[in-house]
Parts: C-alpha cells; structure tokens; sequence
C-alpha cells in the first residue's frame, strides 16, 4: 500500500512533536513494507527554496517540500482556505498515486487539500494534533487568556483573538492597536461584529477580514465532515473538543507512543541538589515565566531550575525572563539539544515541570518524561492531566497560577525520599509500533 502524509513542516529544518510524530508513522509503514512519503512545505517568510516543489529524504523517507513563499497568503481566508494551492497539490498527488493519504497538519497545504484528495478519489484521514480544526490560534485561548470551548455564534471571540495578536505583534493599524489590551480586543471585536451585522461596517478591509474570521469554522467544518475518513484522537479532551464543534469524523482515541531508553534513574548521591526541568517552545503560552516566578520564592539551594529550548523564538519574552532571573542562583538557560539526547538529558532530571497557559494536548515532551520514570507537575488542563496519576507520577498546579505551582514544588522538595519515591512509580510503556498499528487499523 502507498501511503502519503501531509505535514505543515518537516526535518531537518522542523522537529517539534507533530514532526517526530509523523516521522514516527511513516518509519514503521515503511519497516512492513509500505510505500511511504512525506509532503511538507516551507513557510512563507522562511528562506526560499530553490524551487516551487523540492525533494529530499529523512531516514530513507522520500520528502516532497512545498515553497509557501512562492504560493504566498495575502488574507486570513488563504491561511485555512487557499484556492492556489489546488494545482500544486493535484500536481503531486498525481506523481505520487497514493492509495491513503493521512493529515497530521492542515497548515501550509489548507483544508482544499481535502477537496483535492476527493476529486482524485483518495481516502483520507487525520491525525487531530492540535485544534486547527476549528480554533483560529490552534491555541483554544481567549483574547483575555482563559480557556475557550471555540468559536461563538457570532465569530467575535475569533475575532478578538486576531485584533489581540495583530496589535500585539505589531501590524495593527489606528485604533486596532487598542486590541493590545485583552478587555478592549473584546470590545473592539463586538463593536465591528455588531456594526456588519446592522450593514454600517465600511471599511473594505475589516469587512474582509470579519467576512473571513466568521466563515472559518464552517469552512472546515464542511469539509472535515465530507471529506476524513476517520481520524485519530491522541486523547478523551481533543476528541470532546472536535466532537462538541461539530466535527463529526468517526475518531478513534489512539494514545501517542514514545520510543527511548527507559533505564531506572541513576541513584543519585547523598548531597544531591535535586534538578528541576523545562523542556519545549520558549513563549509565553508555555509558561516558562510561571516556573521560574515559582522557583524563586524555593529556599536557596533547594533545587536546580534547567531550561531547554530556543532562546531566539521571541526575543521581548525572552528578555523578560532573563530579567526576572538575574539575581537569582540555580536557574540555568540551556538552549536546545538533539532528539537522541533526549534520554540523557532526562537521567539528569529529578522532576519536569510543563507550566502551560494553554490546553496542551498529549506533549510528547510529557510522554517522555513520563517513559523516563521522571515525575511531574502539569498544568491542571485536561489535556496532560489523562495521563496523570496524582501523587503517583506527579502532580498538577492551577493553570497560570505561579504561587500555587510554588506550593507544589516545595511539598515534592520537603524530602529527598519524594522525588525517589516518584520515580519508582512513573513510566510510560506505550511505544511507537504499538500506536503505529493501532493507527494503520482504521484505514
């Protein structure tokens, strides 16, 4: 059988959880005998490829890269719904002939690559890793930070959402640079639903931009519906989710696997500082902040704070850490590391912490950890929480509050036999050939 999958982006350049997922896939179809490849793209703005479509291989999987900047968006609509990339992707579907593709990410190719797997008669499925489905920041945030369920009737929390992002990045013009601030992004965002609504909104460019915020779930809804097969749930909250917007894919809930050395914790010395680690994005969803505010208010030499990840993502918060860190001992910024360190780097960790702002859902990162016999302590989001065992393999902390995360990290340091006694109990067995032929079952 030929299967094709459709990823936002891909290694060497890309190597985050929905990579190494889909990578996971195609090495295991490929070790049975399938014929495999892999259709990524570059994102507009990223350096330029040398053509339109480009080829190369990871680990014997052929790469098929498609250039965004030469197919680039110029309005929301193109970024879930770009009518431009149907020559493109028909052209490679027709050269690769698939049998099966499957979607581990809509971005960069849009939902008409559905419309585009129809007409050729390709059944197609998806792997739900985040909430593109129906979320426009993927994020299930509110403009004001709070959990979102999804879009409200009238599209103005989907609205409020890009006003706050257009503002706070920068490119927002006039009076939509007040949308800086969450409550006015609200505000704004109803003023401008409820002045189109009425046929009073004249600015071409707003109506657009409304027109295309407002249509976006049913946009996907419809075509999700008409065209998946089936799709893949990696956990109970994301499958709730797609199913309470409307999605009505049959989806199977299949656990992500993690493959790494699952050898015991080194014994650790009598005099050992325990260490406390961050692993993943440096932003502000992720909440490294939160963590380093709990970890300052710990008795001096009570732990180690190691931080893992890229120091160049976003340089304002980035500056802000580094700020709120000067001055204090024990907090290290480490920077990133290759994928097959991963175990080495978690024998060091006495306890990783993932302090996220927003609905995380089945971190590879925490699986990890977990396989590591690394205990943890996770934001309280449904998310992580289903493969949480409190007091067994670690604990959770209210989402976004910084004081409680303290008191839970002081209890688990109270006694050096904690963290021990944690590790003993913390694992993940699941591994990737098991997830990998639960996932080839549904075609």
């Amino acid at each position: 059988m030929k299967i094709v999958f459709f990823v936002h982006c891909f290694f060497p350049d890309h190597f985050y959880g929905t990579e190494t997922y889909t990578l996971g896939l195609a090495s295991h179809y490929r070790s049975w005998g399938h014929d495999v490849a892999v259709v990524s793209a570059v994102f507009q703005g990223e350096p330029k490829q040398e053509a339109l479509i480009n080829r190369y291989d990871v680990q014997g999987i052929p790469v098929i890269s498609i250039d965004k900047n030469q197919i680039p968006h110029s309005r929301v609509k193109e970024t879930y719904y770009q009518v431009e990339m149907k020559e493109v992707l028909e052209e490679v579907l027709n050269e690769l002939k698939p049998d099966i593709v499957h979607v581990t990410h809509l971005i960069n190719h849009t939902s008409v690559l559905l419309e585009v797997t129809g007409k050729l008669n390709i059944p197609t499925y998806a792997t739900f890793t985040d909430f593109f489905g129906f979320c426009f920041n993927n994020k299930l945030e509110a403009a004001d930070g709070s959990l979102c369920a999804g879009p409200s009737p009238s599209r103005s929390n989907c609205l409020a959402c890009y006003l706050k992002e257009a503002a706070q990045g920068g490119y927002a013009d006039g009076w939509m640079k007040k949308a800086a601030v969450p409550a006015m992004a609200n505000v704004l965002a109803k003023g401008i639903i409820a002045t189109r609504k009425v046929g009073l909104l004249k600015n071409e460019q707003l109506n657009g931009l409304a027109e295309d915020l407002i249509q976006r779930p049913d946009t996907l809804n419809y075509l999700y519906n008409t065209y998946y097969k089936g799709a893949v749930a990696p956990t109970a909250f994301l499958e709730k989710a797609y199913s309470s917007n409307n999605v009505k894919t049959p989806m199977h809930k299949i656990w992500f696997g993690i493959d790494i050395d699952r050898r015991p914790k080194p014994i650790r010395p009598k005099n050992h500082i325990p260490v406390i680690a961050f692993i993943g994005q440096i932003a502000p969803h992720k909440g490294t902040d939160l963590l380093i505010d709990a970890f300052k208010r710990l008795p001096k030499n009570k732990a180690i704070l190691k931080i893992f990840g890229p120091t160049n993502q976003s340089a304002t918060y980035m500056q802000q850490l580094y700020e709120m860190s000067t001055g204090v001992e024990g907090i290290e910024f480490m920077g990133t590391f290759e994928q097959s360190k991963m175990a080495d780097i978690f024998a060091d960790i006495d306890l990783f912490v993932i302090p996220s702002r927003w609905y995380e859902n089945s971190p590879l990162v925490l699986l990890n950890s977990l396989a590591t016999h690394t205990p943890v302590v996770v934001s309280d989001v449904e998310g992580m929480t289903e493969f949480l065992t409190e007091g067994v393999n670690g604990y959770s902390f209210q989402r976004g509050n910084a004081t409680d995360l303290y008191h839970k990290l002081l209890k688990i340091l109270e006694s050096p036999e904690n963290l021990t006694n944690l590790s003993l109990t913390t694992n993940y067995e699941r591994t990737t050939e098991v997830m990998a032929k639960e996932t080839f079952a549904i075609y």
